[in-house]
């Protein structure tokens, strides 16, 4: 089961969805390649889209240090970072992984402090806490592992989330730009539609232009 762009735009606003879109011309990304040296990938995907299709989540997409393997060259990872979008509950505005834990825990999944250990790889459900990262989820574009279809961020939107999250992931960052993996006038947009331009010129005066201020 994949969820349409009609659906993403009843969960997360018509209006954030048209701006996900609006500047990529790519609709899918070509099948992946060695996403990263650990067996239990496509166990993973696969117990991810029967939950997408069990209604537990409505849609999620691949972020983190494994979304950037979708661009980047291969890297060891020892998890994954997976932002969902949950379905909403009637009866209240809180949104809650309570559901999702336990419908893992009951097949198979082993909790790990913040992660789950789903078909043998630690798991991180992360619901996007703010505009970016909802957009990022929407944006996210169809690709294959093994076989097994899956959604994955954009390269701008991973940046940018990078960039938000803070210096830990300015290595990442680095990796993007060197690797000429980005779309510049598309991550420029991204940053200037959420507010980070600002901390963009003060990354590219510390590390782009030489500045240790």
């Amino acid at each position: 089961m994949t969820t349409s762009r009609a659906t993403l735009g009843r969960l997360v606003g018509e209006a954030d969805l048209r701006s996900a879109f609006c500047f990529c011309g790519r609709t899918e990304l070509g099948p992946a390649g060695e996403l990263v040296h650990n067996e239990s990938v496509k166990a993973t995907l696969e117990a991810l889209n029967q939950m997408q299709a069990d209604g537990i989540i409505s849609h999620y997409a691949i972020g983190g240090a494994v979304g950037a393997t979708f661009y980047l060259e291969p890297a060891a990872t020892l998890d994954i970072d997976i932002f969902v979008i949950l379905p909403a509950a009637p009866e209240s505005l809180l949104m809650s992984l309570a559901p999702l834990y336990e419908y893992l825990k009951a097949r198979g999944g082993q909790p790990q402090g913040e992660h789950i250990v789903i078909g043998g790889w630690p798991v991180q459900f992360l619901v996007p806490s703010n505009e970016l990262e909802r957009e990022a989820v929407a944006g996210s574009l169809p690709t294959r592992v093994e076989g097994v279809a899956t959604w994955v961020m954009m390269e701008e939107h991973l940046v940018a989330i990078a960039l938000n999250t803070g210096r830990s992931n300015h290595i990442r960052i680095l990796q993007f730009l060197e690797q000429e993996a980005v779309d510049h006038d598309v991550l420029q947009a991204v940053l200037e539609r959420h507010g980070l331009t600002t901390k963009w010129q003060q990354f590219a005066r510390k590390y782009l232009e030489g500045s240790h201020e």
